[in-house]
């Protein structure tokens, strides 16, 4: 019993070495790991932070649309987008605000004025854009 055991080990073992360390299929690089060929997955390096909403918009995927979460996380595509997105939403709200001071006359006079009722009008402008962000960028 004990010699078929050993037979087999070496049956093994000669298997193990005729097999190739890396092998490409199916346009995907596959690496020899024990008995079986794992994927050789490099992700892109992406060294922009997603920042805020990045983080909300990849919330919002992975609790509403899981599948093209999952899609863009596995092709490396995720944090690019994100990233992209954040430095977009960033964007668009600077213009809005700015818009939304000139059309509300919310100035530097104003300020100079009266500096609560300045900051309060800030604080509102800056809320009513978050939400068109939000309802224009983030959740959709």
């Amino acid at each position: 019993m004990k010699h078929i055991c050993e037979s087999r080990e070496r049956v093994k073992v000669n298997r193990m070495l005729e097999l190739e360390k890396r092998i490409y299929e199916n346009g995907i690089d596959y690496v020899l790991v024990g008995d079986y060929y794992i994927p050789d997955l490099c992700l892109p390096e992406e060294r922009r932070p997603i920042g805020k909403w990045g983080r909300m918009h990849r919330n919002y995927l992975k609790e509403s649309k899981p599948i093209l979460y999952t899609e863009m996380a596995v092709s490396g595509e995720i944090w690019t987008y994100l990233a992209d997105l954040n430095e977009q939403a960033r964007e668009r709200l600077e213009v809005i605000i700015e818009q939304m001071k000139e059309a509300e006359g919310v100035n530097e006079e104003l300020k100079r004025r009266d500096g609560w009722h300045w900051v309060q009008c800030m604080n509102c402008i800056r809320n009513r854009a978050e939400e068109i962000i939000l309802s224009e960028m983030i959740y959709i």
